[in-house]
């Protein structure tokens, strides 16, 4: 993907923006924006069903009062997840990947978003009956116009990125990538981003690490405690290092919206795990050693 490097570090999720989460008023969020871009976090994360599929409106309203200048900041979404919402006519919740529906879901993002285009645009999951040539008419038609500058998908396994890359170049994937949730390192995911450049992007890059008090949690934390010291550093920021070290390059999605652990996630950036440090906290997270 050649313009990678245009996309901050940390990325900001904005799932929990909206009515899935802090129900941030527009000021609030207004205020938000402006404070991630001070800090550098300048690529924000969305996809069509966050709040409802609210959010991304109620972010093109405070984007538009934020006076940030559209080339300072880059926007991501997703589209094809069909939810039962009062907003749409949906009996069951399903995913739609046709040529239609695709341009459609992006020129609404358009128009929530308040922007005249998406610099990457994601397939949220894969579908079964997903075809890659409606989607590649799709995604042309988007390039072509403009309207989204690059496309990848999210969720996606390398052998249905082959299936659509057959069809549709595809610049980047985000997955589930943690060190309480790091399949992706041994499924060829992160392989694929590796050899064919994609963009790695990882949500829930903190995994269960706060949410759980497991025996999994219990053993990273004993194994961490000597490196807060070492490192100078915090708990989530060793847990960004940890996913920051991947060869794979990835861009960790964070969904905080607190702005002290915004800060911090920038400066997890600059720390880097020294390969054993990181093989013990693997290790710690497995529960056993390395084969």
């Amino acid at each position: 993907m050649q313009n990678k490097k245009k996309f901050s570090k940390i990325i900001a999720g904005t799932m929990t923006w909206g009515s899935w989460g802090k129900n941030f008023s527009r000021q609030e969020m207004t205020a938000l924006m402006r404070y991630c871009v001070q800090e550098g976090i300048t690529t924000f994360d969305h996809a069509d069903i966050y709040g409802g599929y609210s959010t991304e409106a109620a972010f093109g309203k405070a984007y538009v009062e934020s006076e940030v200048n559209r080339d300072e900041i880059q926007l991501i979404t997703k589209c094809g997840i069909q939810m039962v919402d009062e907003s749409r006519s949906n009996r069951v919740k399903h995913y739609d990947y046709s040529k239609e529906y695709i341009v459609w879901s992006a020129e609404q993002s358009l128009k929530n978003l308040k922007t005249d285009y998406i610099d990457l645009f994601l397939l949220h999951r894969p579908s079964p009956l997903m075809q890659a040539e409606p989607i590649a008419e799709a995604i042309s038609t988007l390039l072509e116009g403009g309207k989204i500058k690059s496309f990848g998908v999210s969720n996606f396994s390398p052998a249905q990125i082959a299936f659509l890359e057959a069809a549709v170049p595809v610049a980047g994937n985000q997955v589930e990538f943690s060190l309480t949730a790091n399949q992706v390192m041994y499924d060829g995911s992160l392989d694929d981003c590796s050899a064919r450049d994609r963009m790695a992007m990882s949500w829930s890059p903190l995994g269960s690490y706060f949410r759980e008090d497991t025996s999994q949690t219990k053993r990273i934390q004993q194994a961490m405690e000597p490196m807060l010291i070492k490192y100078n550093a915090t708990s989530d920021q060793l847990l960004l290092a940890w996913v920051l070290k991947h060869p794979a390059k990835v861009y960790p999605v964070v969904g905080t919206s607190s702005r002290k652990r915004l800060s911090a996630s920038m400066e997890a950036t600059k720390i880097d795990l020294e390969l054993e440090d990181w093989f013990v906290l693997l290790e710690a997270s497995t529960g056993h050693e390395v084969p």
